[in-house]
């Protein structure tokens, strides 16, 4: 998710430390120390499995081997687990007395892209993306939330005795074309299993190791993605007058798609307009009779997301009239809404959690403005999950220190080159979802 989350190392920016003026209460103190001493002996195994899904990441839909690993360890953890919920999903139901349902999601799948952080277990795995074989790379740091659920599975069995209810542990599949949420609900999540009462997930990125960081209300952004065919005449390329080119009515779309940007939305408001692909055309001296260009809209608000979907749709349209061409195809092709934390869920994760990870909490109110990536758990959200989504630190911060001084920035999510700690990052993904679940943190209503 490249500069797509919240949480990403320019977001810290805008977080405000929270500082560990607050205590824990002494059932959640005791409940801090019996889990660090649980990870404690755990961790080993949890390095193990995040090393072993780094070294053989799948991409989306194809986590055949993340989901039977995930499911193994479910189940040796006492849950009933079920596979293939929307594809390669997996559903794991925990029930401990009387209670509230809460979900926890972890996303599995990797990106089609080659890896060079020159790690011992770095990756070489390949697979077929779009009918192409290329290089597959977690670079978005899923291997490390495969991690912590099975962490989160552990430590929730050992310590039942401080909570009750029904834990529903989620390995969603395809986040990042950000159709796997969605296949998991229409595959019957919420009927076939209790509809959770409130949910939590938490993703890596390149903040320092150590933080955890809460946003409050809305923290990232609607995405919506697009392939727009535009429909020509081919012929010989010596001979243009004879065909309709498809090649200069998407470059002229290309071009006048920005201005939806630039002087039709307001400039106060958050949208960006991507040209993510464009393929047409095999050789010099043919005209193709079809281009096809992939967009990508990201937005804030639901007027700026309804101007950017019609707007790119518009101008396609009066970009193949202008080349007497025939209307082009517009073919939706993936989105999600924004992601809005529930603000009673972060403030009281904000009060129990501060004492146990101090300065390293970080909160940005609901004011703050969300960042301009995505993510498909607002699926959850949307279809009635009050929900708290953390990011957590990934960064040694004498690594961050020394990029900073070369005048080099850290490797985002997405780089072939992102190589979080997975450490910090898994046992800081345990321990504020554990402590989370113990420590009661819920939505008003709960």
């Amino acid at each position: 998710m490249a500069a797509r989350h919240w949480f990403g190392l320019a977001a810290s920016l805008a977080f405000l430390p929270v500082g560990a003026a607050a205590q824990t209460t002494p059932d959640l103190a005791v409940a801090n120390a019996r889990l660090s001493a649980l990870l404690d002996k755990n961790y080993p195994t949890l390095e193990a499995i995040y090393k072993d899904l780094h070294a053989n990441p799948e991409l989306g839909m194809q986590e055949v081997r993340t989901a039977g690993i995930l499911a193994k360890h479910l189940r040796a953890a006492g849950f009933t687990v079920t596979e293939k919920v929307g594809g390669t999903g997996v559903v794991a139901i925990l029930k401990n007395g009387e209670g509230p349902t809460i979900l926890v999601r972890a996303d599995m799948d990797a990106l089609p892209m080659e890896e060079k952080t020159g790690l011992a277990w770095a990756s070489k795995a390949r697979a077929t993306y779009e009918g192409r074989d290329v290089p597959v790379m977690h670079a978005c740091g899923h291997d490390t939330h495969v991690a912590y659920l099975i962490g989160v599975a552990q430590a929730l069995v050992a310590m039942r005795d401080s909570w009750s209810g029904t834990i529903m542990l989620i390995g969603q599949p395809a986040e990042e074309p950000l159709v796997g949420a969605r296949a998991m609900l229409d595959d019957g999540l919420f009927t076939r299993f209790p509809k959770p009462d409130f949910g939590f997930a938490a993703h890596v990125s390149n903040l320092p190791s150590g933080v955890v960081a809460i946003k409050a209300g809305a923290g990232s952004s609607a995405s919506d993605s697009y392939s727009i065919t535009f429909h020509g005449r081919g012929g010989h390329g010596s001979m243009p007058a004879a065909t309709i080119d498809p090649i200069p009515i998407a470059a002229r779309f290309v071009t006048d798609a920005q201005v939806v940007i630039s002087r039709e939305k307001d400039p106060a408001a958050f949208g960006v307009l991507t040209i993510g692909a464009i393929n047409a055309g095999s050789a010099p001296n043919i005209i193709p009779d079809s281009a096809e260009v992939k967009v990508n809209l990201r937005s804030q608000s639901p007027e700026v997301r309804k101007l950017l979907q019609d707007g790119t749709a518009r101008v396609a349209k009066a970009a193949a009239a202008m080349g007497k061409a025939p209307e082009p195809t517009i073919r939706y092709l993936s989105g999600t809404g924004i992601l809005t934390n529930d603000e009673t869920m972060a403030k009281a994760a904000v009060a129990a959690l501060t004492p146990v990870f101090g300065k390293g909490l970080v909160f940005a109110p609901a004011s703050a403005t969300p960042m301009s990536g995505s993510e498909d758990y607002s699926e959850f959200v949307d279809a009635g999950v009050p929900s708290l989504f953390f990011g957590i630190g990934g960064y040694d911060p004498a690594v961050l220190a020394d990029l900073k001084a070369k005048g080099e920035p850290a490797p985002t999510n997405h780089s072939p080159f992102f190589a979080p700690q997975a450490e910090p990052a898994i046992r800081n993904a345990v321990t504020a979802i554990v402590l989370s679940v113990i420590g009661g943190v819920r939505p008003v209503a709960q």
